[in-house]
C-alpha cells in the first residue's frame, strides 16, 4: 500500500516572507498563510472560519518568495504536512505542523491592490508547477 502526503492551499499571506539561509548557506523562507472557509450556522446566520498555516519553503522556492511574495497576496501552495518538536525557552518540549511547499503560483489580486491581473507566475519543483490555465474560482472576501 502506498502513503500520500499532499496539501492544496489557496489563501492569503499574513506577513511578509521572512528569508533567512542555513549554516550551509542554505536559503529557507518562511510565512503564515490564511484559508478561510463560509457557511451558515444553525440559524441560517453567515459565518466565516480562518485557519492559518505556516509554510516552510526551501532553496530556490525560498528566494523566490522572499523576492514575489508580499503581505495579503494570494497564492496557491502546493506541498505536504510534515511535524517538528522543539524546546521552548521555557524549557518546554512543543511540536509544530508545517506545510513544506514543492510549488507555488500567484494568483491574481484584481485591481487596486498592487497587482493587475496577469502577473500569474508558476514556480516550483522540476516535475513543474500547477497547469499554468488553472485559476481556481475564488471568493475575494479573505479578512487581512
Amino acid at each position: 500500500m502506498s502513503n500520500l502526503n499532499k496539501v492544496l492551499l489557496m489563501g492569503r499571506l499574513g506577513a511578509d516572507p521572512e528569508l533567512r539561509y542555513t549554516a550551509d548557506g542554505t536559503p529557507v523562507a518562511t510565512f503564515r498563510m490564511a484559508t478561510s472557509e463560509s457557511y451558515k450556522d444553525k440559524s441560517g446566520v453567515k459565518q466565516e472560519r480562518t485557519e492559518w498555516h505556516s509554510i516552510v519553503a526551501w532553496r530556490k522556492l525560498a528566494e523566490i518568495t522572499g523576492e514575489y511574495l508580499k503581505k495579503g497576496r494570494l497564492v496557491y501552495i502546493e506541498g505536504r504536512i510534515q511535524s517538528r518538536e522543539y524546546e521552548g525557552r521555557d524549557g518546554v518540549k512543543r511540536k509544530v505542523f508545517e506545510i513544506v511547499a514543492s510549488d507555488m503560483k500567484m494568483l491574481p489580486t484584481g485591481q487596486g491592490q498592487g497587482q493587475g491581473q496577469d502577473d500569474r507566475r508558476s514556480f516550483g519543483s522540476p516535475r513543474g508547477p500547477v497547469e499554468d490555465d488553472f485559476v481556481p474560482e475564488i471568493e475575494d472576501d479573505v479578512p487581512m
